[in-house]
């Protein structure tokens, strides 16, 4: 079993349904999206970089996406905090997920390595 697996199946009954739901998601938006454990959690990478990861929050104890380079981001229900890079999307567990606005921060995640805006590995 691959270590990116093993996370998932550890994690809490509801906590696991939404983090595979996620990752459906988001691995669906392009074929060139990878999940990969990275610092014991699921990143996802474009072109060898990572540009999102999945988390809970400590303090609302809800799930979230991270988007590595957020500060690219101007959505009001993105989340800074404390980051100067990254925000978060956070999820209300007790909802259904917004696929079409996750489907939309993902395009608009990778599309800043397809642009150019973040070079990816092997491209300067």
């Amino acid at each position: 079993m691959k270590a990116i697996d093993s996370f998932y199946l550890r994690q809490d009954e509801a906590t696991r349904e939404i983090f595979l739901a996620l990752k459906d998601i988001i691995l669906s938006v392009d074929e060139e999206i990878v999940n990969e454990l990275k610092y014991g959690m699921p990143f996802f990478c474009f072109r060898g970089r990572m540009f999102c990861y999945l988390w809970t929050h400590k303090k609302h104890l809800q799930p979230y996406i991270g988007i590595v380079e957020g500060k690219h981001f101007s959505q009001s229900w993105l989340e800074q905090e404390k980051r100067s890079r990254m925000k978060i999307m956070l999820l209300d567990p007790t909802k259904d997920l917004p696929v079409n606005r996750i489907k939309a921060i993902v395009r608009q995640a990778i599309n800043l390595y397809k642009t150019g805006v973040i070079a990816t590995k092997g491209r300067s």
